[in-house]
């Protein structure tokens, strides 16, 4: 009785926002529902309803940044509708960022290797004023999401360039929205980052610190028109403008992703973000269930401490630079099952997971399709353990039991390509 009288509360908005005309099933009604029973990690504990209990005051359409970053703050319940484009960088360029002491220029000639060495980090004016630059960028284009909040995007809905962030709330839903290019202007330079050093950036399109209950559903995540191949190299070694496509870190728990499509990144999902014990401990239960991987090079996730279930997902792989898919990190115990892989080129079935000093994974049902050839069954675990030292053991340790089904390896390309995505859920 509930859900149907949001849903009319819902429609109603639409309707006085000239957004939809009366209509039984009105865009927008899957903004009411919560997650369903079962459904992964995040229906454990208390379970996870968003603004679902929204008044009829807290139920808003948003249309640009000023409306969203408004919507979504505190932790009264409310249901806050994605509208059309917003540009979280409000026309803005990097210059327009840059603080009057930074210039890039400067900043390579005086950091280059060659000249500062690889011991240390960078520090100095130049740094201070990068940091500086950085920080204005961060204050643009972050968005701040309170508990009891779910955030639902109309069809078409898109947000470019921002990082939404759940920092230590609970009870979150964020479902059917097209996140894209959340590129850091100012990166940071480590040469002690391995053995040749790297560029970090800042932003992740949706970071999970400290968050519980949340459910990330139906929505899209890419680099948009600003791919990573795009970038130039400094240092030798690649400018990298983007971070994380859903990272879930600092003791985040109970949470479920569920048909997404995650498409053309890098860095795609960071679960735990240190290999130091600490908060995560007994923490980071996350269920991945029916999304599309493709061509993302790596962290599809990497996992550190969690109890991570990664079933019925899709992952296709044809970049040349692809790394790895599932990351095995500290202290992890992940169980993967009847997941449908399309490697494509070179890439060997063993080079699927990645060893991050973690030492069990539970990988079971997987079919792997290589080079165009038919699928087949493959012991992932087996491969890896035959290619790589050192072995890891499979048996993760735990079973799942929050599942509200398990598809056959088999029909995962068909139900994901025809589910997975904000596309499919705004119809």
């Amino acid at each position: 009785m509930r859900g149907r009288l949001i849903a009319a509360v819902v429609a109603a908005t639409l309707v006085s926002s000239g957004l939809a005309a009366p209509a039984a099933a009105s865009p927008g009604w899957f903004a009411c529902q919560p997650l369903p029973a079962n459904d992964g990690w995040a229906a454990a504990g208390a379970g996870t309803t968003g603004g679902s209990a929204a008044d009829d005051e807290h139920v808003v359409v948003v249309r640009d940044r000023a409306e969203l970053i408004a919507a979504v703050a505190g932790d009264v319940p409310k249901i806050v509708l994605v509208s059309g484009h917003i540009d979280m960088n409000g026309g803005l360029t990097c210059a327009d960022y840059a603080d009057p002491g930074y210039d890039l220029g400067a900043f390579l000639a005086a950091y280059d290797p060659a000249v500062w060495g690889r011991a240390t980090k960078p520090t100095g004016p130049l740094e201070d004023a990068r940091v500086r630059s950085a920080r204005r960028q961060g204050e643009q284009i972050r968005v701040n999401v309170g508990s009891n909040t779910t955030i639902a995007g109309l069809r078409g809905a898109r947000i470019d360039g921002g990082n939404l962030l759940l920092t230590n709330v609970s009870n979150v839903i964020v479902r059917g929205i097209e996140f894209t290019d959340a590129a850091d202007c100012f990166p940071a330079w480590d040469p002690t980052d391995g053995e040749a050093g790297n560029w970090n950036s800042l932003y992740d399109l949706v970071t999970l610190s400290g968050a519980t209950n949340v459910w990330i559903d139906h929505n899209s995540f890419s680099d948009g028109d600003n791919p990573d191949s795009a970038q130039p190299l400094y240092f030798g070694r690649p400018y990298q403008v983007h971070d994380g496509a859903s990272d879930i870190i600092r003791g985040s728990d109970l949470v479920t992703v569920s048909y997404n499509d995650y498409h053309h990144h890098d860095k795609t999902m960071l679960i735990g973000s240190t290999d130091t014990p600490g908060v995560d401990v007994g923490k980071l239960r996350v269920t991945l269930h029916h999304n599309r991987f493709a061509d993302v090079l790596q962290r599809a996730p990497r996992v550190r401490f969690g109890q991570v279930d990664v079933y019925n997902n899709l992952f296709v792989v044809t970049d040349e630079n692809y790394s790895y898919s599932i990351g095995v990190g500290v202290e992890s115990a992940v169980y993967a099952q009847n997941n449908f892989f399309v490697l494509g080129g070179d890439v060997a079935a063993a080079d699927v997971i990645r060893y991050w000093k973690g030492t069990r994974i539970t990988a079971i049902g997987s079919l792997v399709s290589a080079g165009g050839r038919l699928p087949r069954p493959v012991d992932l675990v087996a491969a890896y353990n035959a290619a790589y030292d050192p072995d890891l053991s499979p048996d993760a340790g735990w079973t799942p039991t929050l599942r509200r089904r398990l598809d056959p390896a088999v029909a995962v390309p068909l139900v994901v390509l025809t589910s997975a995505g904000a596309r499919h859920l705004q119809r």
